[in-house]
């Protein structure tokens, strides 16, 4: 299979028999969803459609071959995420997660390479790299989500006097977060609502 083949005009057509076996038109021969998901990979265009019906089932199938990845280990999709997107079907903002997710992936799938060299600069390569940022942005988000709740900044006021009222033995008190620590996390999640609002306007 050759991403050539991807790019000849229109998509590769599979076809889906009641058997659930997966025939390649273009090939004249049967495949797997290891084979589809190897021509997704080579980068090939191809559609899913039902042998019986001709209904286009690429969505289906596709779920599918991510399901059967993680069931071999490849854990790619974290369980806090995988909650969050179950709690967003039937919610008023539903219809702006496609686009949303798309628009993250295909950016992340743009800047690839950058991040693998900053990521090397930033923390000696390895497998660990890319989890200590994601550990540093989930930091940063749950401080911000804390940060402008009502009753989590009123907590967070009340817990750096208490902290500054009595310091450790030995150490000096830790000082409040500075105005300008306030100014960019409001910075950044009016740059979300950007984002919202812009594919709310595609839509």
């Amino acid at each position: 299979m050759t991403e050539d083949q991807g790019k000849t005009g229109a998509p590769v057509i599979i076809k889906k028999y009641a058997n659930r076996r997966l025939y390649n038109t273009q090939t004249s021969s049967y495949v797997t969803l290891d084979h589809l998901c190897e021509m997704v990979k080579e980068g090939v265009d191809f559609e899913v459609r039902d042998a019986r019906s001709g209904e286009d089932i690429t969505r289906s199938v596709l779920t599918q071959i991510i399901f059967e990845e993680e069931g071999k280990g490849q854990n790619l999709l974290p369980i806090r995420f995988l909650r969050q997107l179950i709690r967003m079907y039937g919610d008023s903002l539903q219809a702006f997660v496609p686009g949303y997710l798309d628009l993250s992936m295909e950016s992340f799938a743009k800047n690839q390479e950058a991040m693998r060299h900053r990521l090397a600069e930033a923390f000696g390569g390895g497998s660990s790299a890319l989890e200590n940022l994601t550990r540093q942005n989930l930091a940063i988000f749950d401080r911000a989500m804390k940060m402008f709740s009502p009753f989590g900044l009123a907590a967070a006021q009340h817990g750096e006097e208490a902290a500054a009222a009595k310091p450790a033995a030995g150490a000096p008190a830790p000082k409040a977060p500075p105005s300008e620590d306030i100014s960019e996390l409001k910075s950044e999640i009016e740059a979300m609502r950007k984002q919202l609002s812009e594919l709310a306007q595609r839509k």
